[in-house]
C-alpha cells in the first residue's frame, strides 16, 4: 500500500493493526540497542591472538626498547603498516605518517586545536589569529548526512559549521568550491570518503580529484579532513574502490592541505586499536613539534602488538574479510526488512551500502524525531534524530542512522521489526492529520 494512493478507510485499518503491535512491542520489555556503530564481541574475538603475540619480545627491529620513553611519532614497522592502509609509499611513510594512541578521534581533536589556536605548520598563521585579523569567524565545511563526532569537535573549538550537501558519490562539488571562493574564512572540509558515515556512499574518482585541488580555491591554511575510517570495511567483494587523494594531491602541489586520518578500532580492538594520520612532510613535522608538549610517545608496545599481527595490507585485507562474514548477514536483515515493508509504500528511502558500519534511512519529512521516539518506547534505542547534521539540527527532520554491526542477528531482526513498524505508525499518523 502507497501511502499517498490509499483511502481514509484503509489508512485507519492499517493504523489499528500498527498500533495494536506497537503496544505488543512495549509489552515484550525488549533492550535493543542499534546506537553506535560498535564491533560486535565475535568481531572482538578475532584478534584475540594479538593479545600475546610478543611473548618476552620487547624491542622492535630496529632494537628500540618498546617499554621506554621515546619514538614520539610511531615506530617504523607501525609507519610502513598504517601508511600503507592510507595509500602511502615505505619510502615516504617515515617522515608522512604519524603513528599515535588508540584513537584517530583524538588525533583530529589535536589537529584542529593546533590550528586553530598555533598553526598546524610552525610558520603558520594560527586560525584564530587570521579571525581576528577579518573579524569573522572560521567555518568548516560539513558535509550532511555525516559523523557526529566531526560536528562536536567543530563546536568544541567554536567552528562554524556549513552544511554541504552529499550526491550519492560524495559531496557537491559545485556548492563547495563556490563556497570557499567566497570566503577565505572556510579553512577546511570533513570527508568520510569511503562508506561514509551513515549513507555509505564511495567518493567518486571526479569528486577526489577536485577535493585535491580546492586549496587552490580557498584561503590559506585550508585542510581537506580526510577521515578514511572505513578504508578496508568491505562487506562486498566487489566493493568500489576509492581514488588514491594523496597521489592526486602531489600531482597538483596540494599535498600541504591533505591530512588523512584512520585507526584499527574496527580493525582489531575498539577500545585498544592504533590511531594513525598522514600528511605532507612539513604538516607532520609541525604537528609532531605541537603533539611533543603534550606527550612524550604512545604505547609502542600496542603499535607492535599490531604490526606483528596484521603484517601488511595484504593480511588485513584477509582479517577483514573475516569481519564481513561477522557482519554481512546483519545489513542483510536490514535491507530485507525495510524492502518488505518500506518498497514501494512512500514512508521512507535507505542506503544499500557496499562496506562500512552504517545504514541511512530517511523518512518523510518532519517524522524523524517521532520515528526515534516511538522506537524508544518499544525498546529499541536508536541514534538521536539530527545527530547526523551540525548541532544535531536536520531540517527536514527526516535522517535516521542505523547502526547494525553490535548486536546480535536475532536481536537485528527483532528491532528491525520494531523500526519498520514505527515507520508505518508515524507516517500515516501524520498522513492521516494532514487529511
Amino acid at each position: 500500500m502507497h501511502i499517498d494512493q490509499a483511502t481514509t478507510a484503509e489508512l485507519e485499518k492499517a493504523l489499528a493493526q500498527l498500533e495494536q503491535a506497537h503496544q505488543q512491542y512495549i509489552d515484550q520489555h525488549m533492550q535493543l540497542d542499534l546506537t553506535r556503530g560498535k564491533p560486535s564481541t565475535a568481531q572482538l574475538n578475532l584478534s584475540n591472538p594479538m593479545l600475546g603475540i610478543l611473548g618476552r619480545s620487547v624491542h622492535d627491529d630496529k632494537g628500540i626498547d618498546l617499554r621506554n620513553y621515546g619514538v614520539l611519532d610511531g615506530i617504523p614497522e607501525a609507519k610502513k603498516l598504517f601508511g600503507a592502509l592510507l595509500d602511502i609509499s615505505v619510502a615516504e611513510a617515515s617522515s608522512r605518517v604519524f603513528v599515535g594512541g588508540n584513537s584517530s578521534l583524538s588525533l583530529m581533536h589535536y589537529v584542529l586545536s593546533f590550528a586553530n589556536y598555533r598553526g598546524l605548520r610552525a610558520e603558520d598563521t594560527s586560525w584564530q589569529a587570521q579571525a581576528k585579523q577579518s573579524g569573522s569567524a572560521i567555518k568548516i565545511l560539513c558535509p550532511c548526512p555525516g559523523y557526529d563526532r566531526h560536528f562536536s569537535l567543530c563546536t568544541e573549538f567554536g567552528l562554524e559549521m556549513i552544511p554541504v550537501a552529499l550526491t550519492g558519490t560524495g559531496p557537491n562539488m559545485d556548492q563547495e568550491e563556490a563556497l570557499v571562493k567566497a570566503d577565505a574564512n572556510i579553512k577546511g572540509i570533513w570527508c568520510v570518503p569511503r562508506f561514509s558515515n551513515p549513507t555509505g556512499e564511495v567518493y567518486s574518482d571526479d569528486t577526489v580529484k577536485r577535493l585535491a585541488q580546492l586549496s587552490q580555491m580557498a584561503g590559506k591554511n585550508f585542510y581537506v579532513l580526510w577521515d578514511n575510517a572505513y578504508a578496508v570495511h568491505s562487506i562486498d567483494k566487489g566493493a568500489a574502490k576509492l581514488a588514491n587523494i594523496d597521489s592526486l594531491a602531489s600531482s597538483l602541489g596540494t599535498s600541504d592541505s591533505i591530512i588523512q586520518f584512520g585507526s584499527t578500532s574496527k580493525i582489531t580492538f575498539a577500545g585498544a586499536g592504533i590511531g594513525y594520520m598522514t600528511s605532507s612532510e612539513t604538516n607532520i613535522k609541525g604537528f609532531s613539534k605541537h603533539f611533543g608538549m603534550a606527550s612524550i610517545g604512545s604505547d609502542k608496545l600496542n603499535q607492535m602488538r599490531h604490526v606483528r599481527f596484521l603484517q601488511d595490507r595484504q593480511q588485513v585485507e584477509k582479517h577483514m574479510a573475516k569481519h564481513a562474514c561477522i557482519i554481512a548477514p546483519k545489513f542483510k536483515a536490514v535491507a530485507s526488512s525495510l524492502a518488505k515493508n518500506i518498497a514501494d509504500t512512500g514512508m521512507g528511502e535507505w542506503s544499500d551500502p557496499q562496506g562500512g558500519y552504517f545504514v541511512s534511512f530517511n523518512t518523510r519529512p518532519g517524522l524523524a524525531k517521532t520515528v526515534v521516539a516511538l522506537a524508544a518506547e518499544a525498546g529499541v534505542k536508536l541514534t538521536p534524530a539530527g545527530a547526523t547534521f551540525p548541532e544535531g539540527k536536520d531540517p527536514q527532520d527526516a535522517n535516521i542512522r542505523i547502526a547494525p554491526t553490535y548486536p546480535e542477528l536475532d536481536d537485528v531482526e527483532n528491532a528491525m521489526a520494531v523500526f519498520v513498524n514505527c515507520v508505518q505508525l508515524a507516517s500515516i499518523r501524520q498522513k492521516l492529520k494532514a487529511g
